[in-house]
């Protein structure tokens, strides 16, 4: 089960849907050259394609293994990301006061693109470091953010995400562990933490956790929550590792998926209370956590791209191979066809692409939105910061159900051996099933767009994203293809959807009628998705010369259209769904579901 990494295809998007290419053409990244990213890519690649992939299938049937609260992770795996580590890929976009590269987010998710293609399980560890990095360089002290990010940064030491708890999961009103304060400044830590994703292995000497507790005068609900750094070894005063903390893996998860992805249950402070640092003020933990979770949801929006990606490749691949049947007008007398040449092959490796192609392009358009935040002031600074938070939740739900359907897709194209562990492509199907529940499942992120993101700046920043789907449209009726201009068609009666529904959603939440809203909210997601990610396809598209018949620019204009004829014609549906079909879902009560089921 090879994997080759698409760098055409990343660099493509980056530069000509993304928008990387003009900024770097303005100088918004100092001396960032295209040179530059273009070497950055073809490095990622090799290392994916020659490093990351041919671990994957180890790290599946192996797994993990904990003894005695030690995690050793399957064979290959410390070495690979040693490697992967001395090559500089974990300070790619870190803090360059901390031996960082500081290069742009755009970057980071391109990369991550591809290791996560090469690996689902492996990629997920890295993020989590890097958004500890971005969590202590934004919310620690000087003395936590000296100690931690060198080693964090070069990815010497790892990081964790400690939120859920068994009676606390999305909801961290419910959130039991608890913290005292110590007289030398210090807290003890004690609780339970479950689904910690790399809360314990051998690939670093020290893991550093991020655990959310409560104080014992904390107010209720999420407002008494505060953060502490709680490092699995502790650090002597000269920076070398002392005696171990009062934390330890309790137990591995056996999972479905990401088998070599290990899924800790973490217990704190069975001897005493583990040692921590508060992190920012005290019952300000969740503002500060929230700084690593929207890096992770970005990036888990990612690992669907990945997963589809990889799926993609090998459906084509097979489908090239595998000889069923006869094509039409294919002589009677001839050999069999390969299944490719069948249209409704050639139609699931047309959705399996553009599926993956609009994920792709939706994740770097918010990597750029997050990277303009960041080196912009004032109004052009909260203009792109919004618009970063308004496609964060569907980078993060539409890329990853995305990634689901088209494992599932290639899964279908294998036959009855897709369906077979040996062909590694059921493996696809299992990693990529997580992706739409952890760091916020796809139903929270749908309620966080509806209640949260389109009310920002009464309704500005969504008015302006409308405003440059406009311009697309524009553009595509300037060009001299009735090609472009069916598609400016399609995506011209998206936006009136999109923009009906808005609004419909909108005054329903005006008028006090939030459950028909809420009802409505992944359907909206989608419906959003589906407008956002052929606009950004569009850009790619405007950008190439119409009369290049080269195989590149036919594929990219291929699954271009492909998405705006049978994926965009969907937001007429949609609406109908949101508009009018929330009414049996909301009249549905809890004691006919319990009188069926006998609860």
């Amino acid at each position: 089960m090879t994997y080759r990494a698409p760098v055409d295809d990343i660099a493509h998007t980056l530069n000509r849907c993304a928008g990387l290419s003009d900024a770097l053409q303005a100088g918004l990244f100092d001396d960032l050259s295209a040179d530059l990213v273009s070497a950055i890519l073809e490095e990622a690649g090799k290392f994916a394609t020659e490093r990351i992939a041919p671990i994957n299938e180890i790290g599946d049937t192996q797994g993990v293994i904990v003894k005695d609260g030690i995690v050793t992770m399957p064979d290959g795996w410390k070495e690979t990301y040693r490697d992967w580590c001395d090559a500089g890929w974990n300070s790619l976009t870190g803090p360059v006061d901390y031996d960082g590269q500081g290069l742009p987010t755009m970057l980071s998710v391109a990369v991550q693109d591809m290791w996560n293609s090469g690996s689902m399980a492996f990629g997920i560890g890295p993020t989590l470091t890097v958004g500890a990095v971005e969590a202590l360089h934004t919310h620690a002290s000087k003395d936590l953010q000296e100690t931690y990010l060198p080693r964090l940064v070069s990815g010497e030491w790892m990081g964790t995400m400690n939120l859920t708890e068994p009676q606390a999961g999305s909801d961290l009103n419910a959130l039991k562990a608890r913290a005292e304060r110590a007289e030398d400044g210090t807290y003890r830590i004690f609780g339970q933490k479950i689904f910690i994703t790399y809360g314990d292995h051998d690939l670093t000497e020290n893991i550093i956790h991020l655990v959310l507790a409560r104080l014992p005068d904390a107010p209720p609900g999420t407002r008494g929550i505060s953060l502490f750094l709680v490092p699995k070894v502790l650090v002597n005063a000269d920076g070398s590792l002392g005696e171990g903390n009062d934390v330890i893996c309790h137990s591995v998860e056996h999972k479905l998926g990401i088998h070599a992805s290990p899924t800790c249950t973490m217990i704190f402070g069975d001897h005493g209370g583990a040692t921590g640092w508060l992190v920012g003020e005290e019952n300000r933990g969740l503002a500060c956590m929230f700084t690593m979770m929207n890096n992770a949801r970005l990036s888990v929006g990612i690992q669907g791209v990945g997963v589809a990606e990889r799926a993609t490749q090998h459906a084509i691949a097979y489908a090239l191979e595998r000889k069923q049947g006869k094509a039409t007008g294919s002589p009677k007398d001839g050999a069999m066809d390969p299944i490719a040449a069948h249209p409704d092959v050639k139609r699931n490796l047309l959705a399996m692409q553009s599926l993956t192609a609009a994920s792709r392009a939706i994740c770097y358009a918010c990597a750029h939105a997050i990277d303009m935040a960041r080196i912009t002031e004032g109004d052009d600074a909260r203009f792109w910061q919004e618009r970063a938070n308004l496609l964060t939740p569907l980078a993060k739900a539409f890329s990853t159900d995305a990634g689901v359907e088209v494992a599932s897709i290639g899964v279908q194209v294998h036959g009855g051996m897709g369906y077979m562990e040996e062909t590694g492509v059921a493996r696809l199907l299992r990693d990529a099933r997580i992706a739409p529940i952890y760091e916020g499942t796809n139903g929270i992120q749908a309620i966080d767009l509806v209640t949260r993101k389109i009310t920002q700046s009464d309704g500005a920043c969504v008015d302006a994203l409308f405003g440059e789907v406009e311009k697309v449209i524009a553009d595509l009726r300037l060009s001299n293809t009735p090609e472009r201009h069916g598609l400016a068609d399609q995506l011209s009666g998206g936006l009136d959807d999109l923009r009906a529904v808005t609004d419909w959603i909108t005054a329903s939440m005006k008028n006090s009628a939030m459950d028909t809203a809420l009802a409505g909210a992944s359907p909206y997601l989608k419906l959003f998705s589906l407008v956002v990610g052929s606009m950004v396809m569009a850009r790619g598209l405007l950008a190439l010369d119409p009369s290049d018949e080269t195989p590149k620019t036919r594929l990219i204009t291929s699954r271009t259209l492909f998405f705006g004829a049978n994926h965009l014609c969907e937001t007429a549906s949609l609406r109908r769904t949101i508009e009018s079909g929330h009414s049996t879902a909301l009249s549905l009560s809890l004691d006919d579901l319990a009188e069926v089921h006998g609860s």
